[in-house]
């Protein structure tokens, strides 16, 4: 095997070879084709684009049930200021009615039954009006006290009913919706000690 030594001239003749055709001397990478690469960058921006638009239809959608569930509130609790506003008309309703009792109802002359049943008749109106507007009476007697739709007055010893339970009602209560309209004005039970 004989020694091969280039000479200065033949190292120079190698590198102008590489310096004019470098893919002649350096190995040989993939190509990636501009349309290739394009296609790439388009696929990704597609990609971007679909992620914004699922995000803001998601978006959309919670605005959507956010809305309506607003206007639903808003419908129902409209009324409300009104609403406590009549509540003293159906408590002196019930305080006329309450004032006459059933034997001087019986011996009462036409005109007073007349005016006795008008003044039912009126009552039972406005609590099928408020029924109509989703204004109901909150349970009390019985019932166990609850802070919410309830406000203790007093409390009473018994032994008959178990502690925190509602055992006399001075004032009804009423709720809108889920919401309280005028606490129940109460008395509960508690142990006797």
């Amino acid at each position: 095997m004989a020694d091969e030594t280039k000479s200065p001239e033949q190292t120079a003749d190698a590198d102008e070879t590489a310096a004019e055709n470098p893919a002649a001397s350096a190995p040989e990478a993939p190509e990636i084709d501009a349309r290739d690469l394009e296609i790439v960058q388009l696929k990704e921006e597609a990609g971007a684009l679909k992620d914004r638009l699922l995000r803001t239809a998601a978006d959309m959608e919670n605005l959507r049930k956010r809305a309506e569930r607003e206007k639903a509130e808003a419908t129902l609790y409209a009324a409300t200021n009104f609403a406590r506003d009549l509540l003293s008309v159906a408590d002196n309703m019930s305080r006329a009615l309450a004032a006459m009792p059933a034997e001087a109802r019986e011996k009462a002359d036409d005109a007073t039954r007349n005016l006795l049943a008008g003044v039912e008749l009126t009552e039972r109106e406005l609590i099928k009006v408020f029924e109509r507007y989703n204004i109901r009476k909150v349970e009390t007697v019985g019932a166990k006290f609850d802070p919410n739709v309830h406000q203790a007055l007093f409390e009473m010893p018994t032994k008959d009913h178990p502690p925190g339970t509602v055992v006399q009602e001075m004032q009804s209560g009423f709720a809108i919706g889920e919401r309280c309209l005028r606490p129940a004005m109460v008395g509960v039970a508690k142990a006797e000690g």
